[in-house]
């Protein structure tokens, strides 16, 4: 007898009883019909919409008919499925993702990302689903929706009674330590003989390696294990430079323990640079791809891509461009850096823009817009809360979208007191080269290029090209280079270099400072050279020159490039009432030091960018 009907008969009984029942009999009645209506009242609440059931599992999987494949139409594994239109199309996009065809699968990734009316669910079910080169796609793809990627997996734990501090130096510990350069002796050296406790010790104090005095506790402030984690990532960087070394790093967890640091430091975006520069070096090695993706940076990396801060932006673009072998053929090495464009884009790059800072300069905040009272000191490379807008990257971008962009960066210093690695006394005939095997491997010199340079930057770009026309295999940097911008580059010398503003200037003034000499044979020879070399190859130029003078620390102005210096011999050259260090960096879009820079620039490149 069902529960129903025993309720409606216990009812029919207490309501139809013509003597008084026994109290006990009549007590039993009632319990009964009470148990019973919870019963049934429990039952309902338990009941199950089938329709929803059958939904949810049509959410999960797919049911393909049986048919042989010799009977099948087409051959098409996919051509009945038992789906909903609008279900079907997601798994038939991840299959069409998987196509042997590059352009099907570039077509399946902008499908995707044109789905606008997918459901959570959905966009799961492509981030489990998806491949590699699915994912790389989607994350450099400027439309995509962050539900495409899975979150990075849990992170292991850390060794009993281990800090991050001492997971990172084990982790350099276990990196080949044999022919290594000075530098990378020097961090790792640096990173395994300190630590938080001696740092806290010494709070404050200078210290001493190989003659040079480094107050690094100065820029760590309150926070001594940071500068410890900081020594690592300097040395992983530059130990990410080997191919063998990265294989190390992942072998050795790196990949996680590197995302653990960086997400204990999203306060801090001098570490999270570090560490994405190290990713970026390791995506270098197409075998390290997969274990890059499992690791969950993905995820990391697209949320970056988004961010509003350039660097940020630019330091995973970089990486993400790496990883991306579907449609980039160039790599970018560190220090490489492309501001446009940053995501995939159906727009042809018909012509190449390369920006290189000077003395004391960096990859974006060189180049960004005018600052007040600025002061050529360390102290500005320090202060990242001056930063603003990169007008390459905002301006240039969006006047001239055909172009790709580059900016470079390389460490220079005024003083070998604050060097960061003090046995690396580069010159500017090594650091040519550097950049040079750098940029060729971004593929500078396969489109016509125009080269913009400020200050010891320019010099460089001139060393550049003369050692690009005595070798064959870099020929096409040659004949694709149309032309060039000298912010207030000394061709002929610079006053820094006979001045000082104080004892570590004086006494330890850096190699780069030395060979701005105005009396410097090099700085000699390499204008003569280049000069009769740019006639010949009927080069465009255009030269800008300061005529304010600048602050050097706080006690002394100085013309640092004097207008007889920053004439190069041809081309134009247009006196700006700024100083040194604003000499690249326009007021605003409409000003004229940016607008001329943007006339050369679509003049010397007309022809390129019509055809």
């Amino acid at each position: 007898m069902s529960l129903a009907a025993y309720c409606v008969i216990c009812c029919r009984r207490i309501g139809t009883s013509t003597s008084p029942p026994k109290s006990s009999n009549y007590w039993k009645d009632i319990s009964s019909l009470f148990l019973t209506y919870e019963a049934l009242a429990l039952k309902k609440s338990l009941t199950l919409d089938t329709q929803v059931v059958e939904r949810e599992k049509m959410k999960s999987y797919i049911y393909v008919n049986t048919v042989p494949i010799d009977k099948r139409e087409n051959h098409d594994t996919f051509s009945t499925v038992d789906l909903e239109e609008h279900e079907c199309a997601v798994w038939l996009l991840l299959r069409k993702s998987r196509s042997d065809d590059s352009a099907a699968r570039a077509q399946a990734v902008r499908e995707m990302l044109a789905a606008r009316h997918w459901h959570d669910y959905q966009y799961r079910t492509i981030a489990q689903a998806c491949d590699l080169r699915t994912v790389i796609g989607l994350a450099r793809s400027k439309e995509s929706d962050l539900r495409f990627f899975l979150r990075p997996p849990p992170l292991p734990s850390l060794k009993e009674d281990s800090t991050i501090e001492e997971e990172l130096r084990h982790l350099l510990a276990s990196l080949p330590q044999t022919e290594l350069d000075e530098c990378i002796r020097y961090f790792t050296s640096l990173a395994l003989s300190e630590s938080s406790q001696s740092l806290a010790a010494q709070k404050g104090g200078l210290w001493c390696f190989g003659g040079n005095g480094l107050p690094y506790a100065e820029s760590f402030g309150e926070v001594p294990s940071a500068a410890v984690e900081m020594f690592c990532l300097d040395a992983l960087v530059k130990h990410s430079e080997i191919s063998t070394h990265c294989d190390k790093i992942e072998a050795n967890g790196g990949l996680q323990l590197l995302q653990r640091l960086y997400q204990l430091h999203k306060d801090c975006p001098k570490v999270q640079r570090n560490i994405m520069r190290i990713i970026g070096n390791m995506a270098l090695n197409e075998h390290l791809h997969s274990p890059i993706v499992q690791s969950g940076w993905v995820s990391i990396l697209a949320e970056a891509m988004k961010s509003q801060d350039i660097m940020e932006a630019s330091h995973a673009a970089r990486t993400l461009a790496n990883l991306d072998r579907e449609t980039v053929r160039e790599k970018y090495q560190d220090g490489v850096y492309v501001l446009h464009p940053q995501y995939r884009t159906s727009q042809p790059i018909k012509a190449d823009v390369l920006f290189v800072h000077g003395l004391m300069g960096a990859a974006f905040k060189t180049w960004r817009q005018q600052d007040n009272d600025q002061v050529l000191n360390d102290q500005v490379s320090e202060d990242e809360s001056r930063y603003t807008a990169c007008w390459p990257k905002t301006w240039l971008a969006r006047d001239c979208p055909t172009l790709r962009i580059i900016s470079v960066e390389y460490d220079t210093s005024l003083s070998d007191w604050r060097a960061r690695c003090p046995m690396e006394r580069k010159s500017i005939a090594f650091r040519s080269n550097e950049l040079l095997r750098k940029l060729r491997a971004a593929g500078v010199g396969d489109r016509p290029v125009i080269w913009v340079s400020h200050s010891m930057g320019g010099l460089l770009v001139k060393k550049m090209l003369l050692e690009a026309s005595r070798k064959p295999e870099l020929s096409t940097v040659i004949s694709n280079t149309r032309g060039m911008v000298f912010y207030s580059v000394p061709h002929r010398g610079s006053h820094l270099a006979e001045f000082s503003v104080n004892v570590r200037y004086l006494l330890f003034p850096s190699l780069e400072v030395k060979e701005l000499s105005k009396d410097s044979p090099a700085l000699k020879t390499l204008q003569d050279d280049f000069l009769k070399f740019a006639k010949d190859k009927n080069f465009q130029v255009l030269n800008f020159v300061e005529t304010l003078p600048t602050s050097i620390g706080s006690m002394i102005k100085l013309h640092v490039v004097p207008v007889e210096s920053a004439d190069l011999g041809i081309g134009d050259l247009i006196p700006v009432d700024v100083n040194h260090l604003n000499i690249c960096k326009p007021e605003k879009k409409d000003a004229f030091l940016y607008q001329r820079t943007l006339r050369f620039i679509r003049e010397t490149l007309a022809k390129d960018l019509e055809n």
